[in-house]
């Protein structure tokens, strides 16, 4: 029984005793009044207990159904399989399980176990764990009975399914192991040993169990030259090595020199893992099944030039190199000249000796994931310098657009609309404006500005914007708006999410420049499993969908997995920037979303957006307007004027924010930085009524002294400003209770807006 269902029985029983007794108590007062307020919370009880009841059997039913379901389904499975709860106790066990453990209801699976191998308890509790984070876990483990595989599926809240399956079989006949004459083993990842084939067996003459008591230089590099134990004393032999499922391994011993067994005929060929041997010249003198289906159609008497290139250097400076053993058994990643398919291989060269003559073995092994996740590396390295750039400039362009667009401000203070150089003041403003939209842009593709996010219907949001799409779109090309009636919340930034959609469709119309077809669709979407899409997966889950499409020029299969770079643009210099795409990346995917592109070139694109759902109601009060950049009226000065901290480590942005709050009648005292102002406030007789204050300045950040200064000043309230508030803000809420977040640039007037709304 879960904790849920644990909790509903005995919490409807509790609630019908409280409505009976309150109904007991009812018809004992004598106030009216009282009575009937006593009998309405008595029903109000009683209907709480009995939905509260009807949860409980339908969980319980539910949960039955599901059990059942599971039972009939592992019944007959061959494999030894148990259902237990987050305790560990079985509830069912199928035919297989109860053969080989007996009856075990009511016990725990460590019990059960215990059998097997040591501390099935440990075991368990870790496998359950990832489990609970992954859905699902498995492990292979040594038990006296051979080789095992413990699997655990995670079912409903707090159920487990649990299978346990013999490998010992599977080991030996995966690749008819003892029918080769090479010797082998199978070895788990922690260095047991699970599997021994006969040429092994006879080799180091006993049964072993760990992989040290077979090699006395650990650890093991496939192509390389290694120390056998056997009876006989050491003997020396190249190691060919493959990665199997659930990090097992084979390790194969290759002969090395005449003297030592050589394989039997065809034993070269059938080997699972791609070998090569090469003469003197670097010229392919045999070549085995497995390196053939990596390297594709291979001949006898080929040059190793021919087949691989991407080493840098000539190929036979390094056959020379490794045949002097400067290069002996160091590997290579190289690419394979095969025109099918790009297929990248780590090739690595032992020297051998057979029937007197030099020669070289290659070890060849598949590493074309390899080079595919590097170069995903080596590009989200390249994402994250830039964004970490980004944010860097930020920070800095923003104080300076703020001192310039705060002094601009006061300047405007001191002249008239009429006069002549206010239309000059007013150019410096709108630009400082354009400037910070700009900075805006390189936060939002390094996903470090701080979002406002509500709760908005995407209907409405689209609809309220018909109007400069369809100004922006102009009148060669139509847009289409297309809404499932039944659209579900979501929560994001409004603006952000605007600027988003602005940008889809402005590239839209720019792909048909002969005219056509914009349509935007929204639509719920629920994912029943992980989707995995380009280089991510979505979650399964509740989305919303949005679809940007055109009938444009369409976007050619290389440059699609460009275009959410920053700075990368199809357009012709000087009529795109872009960033565009790559800050709409940024938003959506600071929002918890996902974006991608479907293009056909000739046909038109489609951007697709998957945002989260929701389902609480819309706070429409939330989208609240942002303050008018309006230049205030100077308010007269009153007999008890508040006293306002601010700490600025940029001296023309804490002289431009003392005299406007000077001009708005407050006492300002100023701190260079952390440190200053907190030695000021040391001072018991200084009165504070409010900070104000950066967040990153060297030494002590914002937030952090203004946590210091509250110990002796509780209750302080505060305002953070900042153009790159960084990790400090990332959840939308600022760390410190009674505060607010000023971003920069800021106006004059949005600067003593927000100080007097704080200040109540």
């Amino acid at each position: 029984m879960t904790r849920t269902m644990a909790w509903l029985a005995p919490g409807a029983i509790y609630l019908a005793f409280a409505g009976v007794l309150a109904a007991g108590i009812a018809i004992l007062v004598p106030d009216r009044v009282l009575m009937w307020a006593l009998f309405s919370a008595s029903g109000t009880l009683l209907v709480v207990a009995a939905a509260t009841w009807f949860a409980f059997a339908y969980h319980r039913t539910r949960r039955t159904r599901l059990h059942d379901l599971i039972s009939q389904f592992i019944a007959q499975d061959a494999s030894p399989s148990f259902t237990t709860d987050s305790d560990g106790e079985i509830g069912f066990q199928n035919r297989a399980a109860v053969e080989r453990f007996g009856s075990r209801g009511g016990q725990v699976l460590s019990r059960a176990l215990s059998e097997l191998f040591a501390d099935p308890a440990a075991v368990l509790r870790r496998l359950q764990l990832k489990a609970q984070a992954l859905g699902a876990a498995r492990e292979d483990l040594v038990t006296r009975r051979g080789h095992v595989r413990l699997s655990v599926h995670q079912v409903g809240a707090e159920g487990y399914l649990w299978r346990l399956e013999d490998m010992a079989e599977r080991a030996i006949g995966g690749h008819g192991a003892e029918t080769i004459s090479l010797p082998m083993l199978t070895v788990s990842e922690s260095g047991t040993i699970l599997f021994l084939n006969e040429a092994m067996r006879r080799l180091i003459g006993e049964r072993v169990r760990t992989l040290d008591r077979v090699f006395r230089d650990l650890p093991l590099r496939s192509g390389e030259m290694h120390e056998v134990a056997t009876p006989a004393g050491p003997v020396r032999a190249t190691i060919a090595q493959i990665e199997g499922p659930g990090g097992r391994s084979e390790i194969y011993l290759l002969p090395i020199s005449a003297e030592q067994a050589q394989p039997q005929v065809g034993s070269f060929e059938i080997l699972p893992i791609a070998l090569m041997k090469l003469d003197t010249q670097g010229r392919v003198a045999a070549v085995n099944r497995a390196a053939r289906g990596l390297m594709g159609k291979t001949t006898e008497g080929a040059h190793l030039s021919d087949l691989l290139e991407g080493l840098g250097r000539p190929v036979s400076d390094w056959v020379a190199d490794a045949l002097d053993g400067r290069a002996d058994r160091r590997p290579e990643v190289l690419r394979a000249r095969r025109g099918d398919k790009e297929v990248f291989l780590q090739v690595t060269l032992a020297r051998i000796f057979e029937e007197g003559r030099a020669g070289l073995l290659a070890v060849l092994s598949d590493a074309t994931q390899l080079k595919t996740l590097e170069a995903q590396f080596v590009q989200s390295q390249k994402m994250q310098a830039i964004g970490q750039l980004a944010g860097g400039v930020a920070h800095d362009f923003n104080n300076l657009l703020t001192a310039i667009a705060g002094h601009c401000d006061l300047l405007m203070l001191r002249h008239d609309k009429g006069d002549p150089d206010f239309a000059d003041l007013d150019q410096i403003s709108q630009n400082t404006n354009r400037a910070a939209s700009l900075v805006g842009q390189l936060l939002a593709f390094s996903r470090k500005q701080t979002l406002k996010p509500q709760m908005i219907d995407l209907r409405d949001t689209v609809s309220e914007m018909t109007h400069l799409l369809n100004r922006l779109v102009g009148e060669k090309v139509s847009l289409t708006l297309s809404h499932d009636p039944e659209l579900r919340p979501i929560r994001a930034d409004k603006r952000q999410l605007e600027q988003v959609l602005m940008n889809l469709v402005v590239n839209a119309r720019d792909a048909m420049p002969g005219g056509g077809e914009i349509t935007i669709t929204t639509e719920n979407l629920h994912l029943v499993q992980d989707i995995p899409r380009d280089r991510v997966t979505v979650p399964k889950g509740d989305y919303v969908a949005i679809q940007v499409s055109d009938q444009g020029t369409g976007i050619a299969p290389e440059v699609t997995r460009k275009i959410f770079e920053p700075f990368f643009t199809t357009k012709r210099t000087g009529e795109g920037t872009g960033l565009g795409l790559s800050t709409a990346y940024g938003i959506i995917k600071q929002t918890g979303g996902y974006i991608f592109c479907d293009s056909v070139v000739g046909s038109g694109t489609c951007f697709t957006i998957y945002l989260p759902a929701f389902d609480r109601v819309i706070d429409v009060d939330a989208d609240e307007p942002e303050p008018a950049r309006e230049l205030p009226v100077t308010r007269e000065a009153s007999s008890k004027p508040a006293t306002v901290l601010l700490v600025e480590d940029e001296a023309p942005v804490r002289a431009f924010a003392s005299r406007a709050l000077k001009l708005q009648g407050f006492n300002v005292l100023e701190a260079e930085n952390a440190e200053e102002a907190l030695a000021m406030l040391e001072a018991p007789d200084l009165a504070v009524d409010i900070f104000v204050t950066d967040v990153i300045m060297p030494g002590l950040d914002g937030p952090s002294w203004v946590a210091q200064a509250r110990e002796s000043r509780p209750g302080i309230k505060t305002i953070f400003m900042s153009g790159y508030a960084e990790d400090v803000f990332k959840n939308g809420d600022s760390p410190i209770d009674n505060s607010v977040f000023l971003p920069k640039p800021f106006s004059l007037s949005e600067l003593t807006a927000t100080v007097q709304n704080q200040l109540g």
